[in-house]
């Protein structure tokens, strides 16, 4: 399971360089920027929600987001096989699916940055062109595929949660952490326990989303679909 989870970030490291190379990281950036927008608009029913509030922050912020996960991939890659002594199975699943989904997400973003690059160059990223870029794009199955981490991530949060000490565990493995120069990744972990130890019930978020987003997926990818007239995502 480590070895997994490193060939994940080495793989969105990989993108990350040829991203770079390629001039399209400032346009993966405002794209996904915008998706995190379109999100909260999507499930802006969840968003309200206080008790879902945590849950839905730490999936835009920290698995989908812009944000830069350089420090907290570095860090990984260095305590990752001491790590997967000490957490329970379950969490080390947790975080396999959520490397996976980042750098499933980065490659899917960077082949959608690819085409609005050379058929909108310059332009403000909208529904509109989103729509166009996602079904020229296409890869149907790793669409499918996303969904379906998001799905086994839930299913191991769920689990997760219920362990018992795992939440002390992490608390009291934070003064160590930022010892050994650790502070960024232990920020995440304890950051997704506590999302979605607030949740109570994780299906409960989760289940939504994914039939939303396969609704949309779907949707978007379908032969019958006209553009713009049926375009189903929201305006952000």
């Amino acid at each position: 399971m480590a070895q997994q989870i490193i060939k994940h970030i080495h793989r969105v490291n990989a993108l990350r360089d040829l991203a770079n190379q390629l001039g399209v990281m400032p346009i993966i950036h405002q794209l996904q920027h915008w998706q995190c927008e379109r999100l909260l608009v999507t499930h802006d029913d969840l968003a309200q929600q206080k008790r879902y509030q945590k849950a839905m922050a730490f999936f835009v912020d920290e698995l989908y987001g812009p944000k830069d996960f350089s420090q907290r991939d570095a860090d990984l890659v260095r305590v990752i096989p001491k790590l997967a002594k000490v957490l329970p199975d379950k969490a080390m699943n947790a975080m396999d699916d959520a490397l996976s989904l980042n750098a499933l997400s980065f490659d899917l973003d960077m082949a959608m940055a690819q085409y609005l690059q050379g058929h909108f160059p310059g332009e403000p990223i909208n529904r509109d062109n989103y729509a166009l870029a996602y079904r020229n794009v296409g890869r149907m199955e790793d669409r499918e595929h996303q969904i379906d981490i998001i799905s086994h991530l839930g299913d191991q949060l769920s689990d997760v949660i219920k362990i018992r000490g795992i939440g002390m565990l992490i608390s009291l493995s934070r003064r160590p952490a930022k010892l050994a120069g650790l502070l960024a990744l232990h920020e995440f972990l304890e950051r997704g326990f506590n999302a979605f130890k607030a949740l109570g019930d994780v299906q409960s978020f989760i289940q939504p989303v994914l039939v939303r987003e396969k609704a949309i997926m779907q949707t978007l990818l379908s032969d019958d679909l006209t553009l713009p007239e049926d375009n189903p995502l929201p305006k952000v």
